[in-house]
């Protein structure tokens, strides 16, 4: 059936949300879960061969939305779309189960051109994905299970399951393994508490790198000058003992 999944969307919107009070506010309301009726239809008649029909529907659902899915794209079941105004997924996206993306998101594909066509250009997006505002995932990659991808956050390469990616280009800064016993807690916007710049993190490496050979070098020079002194002295106290054997 076309729409058998549509309930667990409604209740994923309602877990996920706290703002949404009721399914009826969610079907009227939510852009996110409107526009995956618009998609399941054209999604339909995409893979029917009804390929001007399925671009209408979709093309449809933008307008109504703000919110562009192309019809070929693969999208799993009880994905959420938080506010939505600008997401767009490719041909050739691939979404699993129990995702999240908001704002801005762009599932998008490199190096456009004729020849590319039918080939796989956009990201596969593994489950139980975060994807914060305004991030960019770029290319045929995988995104893996239970992954974070930061606020404007700019994905050219694979990510690993459960690493959390932030920056531009994005930089892994943590990664949770996953557990069969219970999945992680939803996280809203992907990314919470305090986020560990790479590049300072690289920086301060460095500055802490520098005052320990700082510290080394002034060891060797006090060393060297106490070495110095020591053989000054001692070649002062042998200098009667020559006089008087001359």
């Amino acid at each position: 059936m076309l729409f058998k999944n549509l309930r667990e969307e409604i209740d994923a919107t309602l877990a996920r949300d706290p703002a949404a009070r009721s399914r009826l506010e969610v079907v009227l309301c939510y852009p996110g879960f409107q526009v995956l009726l618009f998609h399941r239809a054209a999604h339909w008649l995409w893979r029917h061969g009804w390929h001007l029909a399925g671009r209408f529907v979709a093309h449809l659902g933008r307008i109504l939305t703000a919110i562009d899915i192309h019809p070929g794209a693969t999208i799993g079941r009880r994905l959420f779309i938080d506010h939505g105004i600008g997401v767009v997924i490719g041909e050739t996206a691939e979404i699993g189960d129990d995702c999240t993306l908001y704002q801005g998101v762009t599932l998008g594909g490199t190096r456009p051109s004729a020849d590319q066509a039918g080939q796989k250009r956009h990201p596969t997006i593994g489950n139980g994905v975060i994807i914060s505002s305004n991030a960019q995932i770029l290319g045929p990659f995988k995104v893996g299970d239970g992954a974070r991808i930061g606020a404007a956050a700019v994905v050219l390469r694979e990510v690993p399951p459960g690493a959390t990616m932030v920056g531009n280009p994005a930089r892994q800064v943590a990664r949770r393994r996953p557990s069969a016993e219970a999945p992680p807690a939803f996280e809203p916007y992907g990314v919470t508490g305090d986020i560990p710049d790479p590049i300072a993190r690289a920086l301060n490496g460095l500055i802490d790198e520098v005052t320990r050979l700082r510290a080394r070098v002034a060891e060797l020079e006090r060393d060297a000058t106490a070495k110095t002194v020591s053989e000054a002295e001692a070649g002062g106290a042998d200098a009667p003992a020559m006089r008087a054997v001359s």
